[in-house]
């Protein structure tokens, strides 16, 4: 059996059994129905409008970048909690290179620059057997106080500090083209104008054909080419790790670097080449702050979504389309905040309410199952987890809805702590079917097999 046969052969290294298309279609569905519902009930128009899909986009994407370049580092068995720093450094060399020539030399010196962070973790923790955490802490630390001192010392002089810089933010950089689908969204066709259909429908604010438009227009009305450039690394990402022998080597080595290293496969090249492109998808992830999210550079831009990107990355079990649900779910909560949804968040108890009650029924049904294994010590603690979770969910959503029921709107010191409550939420949910590389964080010297 090759390398490359191990990895895919074991359980750890998919993640477990995966959901099909089909599926998901059907619970992204289930979630609309029960978003245009509640939206209905607390008459909060803004819960599906455009411009909320637009903004939890464009908030989801950094994140999942940097979550994407989480996934590549370990699923090669190097744990990247460096992420922040390499996105930092992604920021200031995207501005650096994009306001002299130009957005795409930004994205590209972004993804170099978050690359060389990269390098410098694997050169840390592959080479020399640093601690990973340790040595994220440093890259963290590192991006932060070098870009920090540059920015200092080169957008508040001479020419830069002439177009605009200073010592906390680069000059103003042009934007990446945006793309509307005609016809649908409005936009021109030669000349002519096409109406805005998916506008007109979502304005009637009927139930789930408005909902339906205005996710539609909110996705197809001046989307970034860099979005969709992100978007497409979702599938892109899963073929090459999954369909690839590339791929499948990473893998191996996050799995049993050991055991692939008997079969041939070069783990510490495979390892830096993972670390190095998980710097790079951080970068672009710097890049694209400065290129979309904001036309400049600016002391403290990343705002901790390494971090989240992380969270996001464990809440999709180590995999490229649980990642991107997660990323958009930490996006749309933001988007919540940035818009000043007090109202839209208070409908949001309801449905997260609704989703507990789904989770209680889920946990109980999952402990009756589970009670013919309770004659080992294992079964009894699976079942006690099972009850224990559909537990704790039925009083989530008792008290979820009594706040709900209770109270008209949301304060707004709560909507802008939704995004990080939303993120400790989540994990703790995920946590019971969570299945990382069994190699993650090992440390690995070649010949040393135990």
């Amino acid at each position: 059996m090759t390398a490359t046969e191990t990895a895919a052969a074991t359980p750890a290294a998919t993640g477990g059994r995966a959901l099909r298309v089909p599926h998901l279609l059907l619970i992204a569905a289930a979630l609309l129905v029960l978003l245009s519902l509640v939206r209905l009930i607390d008459d909060a128009d803004d819960v599906t409008s455009s411009g909320t899909v637009g903004a939890a986009l464009r908030l989801a994407v950094p994140i999942f970048l940097a979550g994407l370049g989480g996934l590549w580092s370990e699923r090669s068995g190097v744990i990247n909690i460096g992420l922040e720093g390499m996105m930092i450094l992604g920021t200031w060399t995207g501005a650096w290179a994009g306001y002299q020539w130009g957005p795409w030399i930004g994205v590209l010196f972004g993804v170099l620059g978050g690359a060389l962070g990269g390098l410098l973790h694997a050169v840390a923790t592959v080479t020399f057997g640093v601690d990973h955490i340790v040595s994220g802490v440093a890259i963290n630390i590192l991006g932060l106080g070098l870009t920090q001192f540059l920015a200092g010392l080169i957008f508040n002089t001479g020419h830069a500090k002439a177009l605009g810089g200073g010592p906390r933010q680069s000059p103003p950089i042009d934007s990446i083209t945006t793309l509307t689908l005609p016809v649908l969204s409005g936009g021109e066709i030669g000349g002519w104008t096409s109406p805005d259909w998916l506008g007109t429908l979502e304005r009637h604010h009927w139930f789930l054909v408005s909902d339906v438009a205005g996710v539609l227009r909110g996705l197809t009305a001046g989307m970034s080419l860099l979005t969709l450039v992100a978007l497409l690394l979702v599938p892109a990402s899963f073929f090459v790790l999954w369909r690839t022998p590339f791929g499948l080597r990473i893998r191996s080595c996050g799995e049993d670097p050991y055991a692939a290293e008997s079969l041939g496969v070069p783990v510490y090249r495979m390892k830096y080449a993972a670390v190095i492109i998980s710097g790079g998808f951080s970068g672009l992830a710097g890049a694209f702050l400065v290129t979309v999210a904001a036309p400049l550079y600016q002391d403290g831009q990343t705002g901790g979504r390494g971090f989240i990107g992380l969270a996001a990355m464990i809440f999709g079990n180590w995999r490229p389309g649980g990642l991107a649900a997660g990323s958009l779910l930490f996006g749309y909560t933001d988007a919540m905040n940035v818009r000043g949804g007090g109202q839209s968040v208070h409908a949001l108890l309801l449905f997260v309410a609704v989703l507990l009650v789904a989770v209680a029924g889920r946990q109980a049904v999952r402990g009756g199952r589970l009670r013919p294994r309770i004659v080992t010590d294992l079964g009894r603690r699976e079942v006690r987890d099972a009850y224990l979770g559909a537990a704790l969910a039925a009083v989530s959503a008792a008290g979820l809805l009594a706040w709900f029921l209770l109270s008209d709107a949301v304060p707004g010191e709560l909507v802008s702590f939704a995004p990080h409550l939303t993120t400790l939420l989540v994990l703790t949910l995920a946590s019971q079917r969570l299945r990382m590389p069994a190699a993650d964080g090992v440390r690995y010297r070649r010949g040393e097999a135990r």
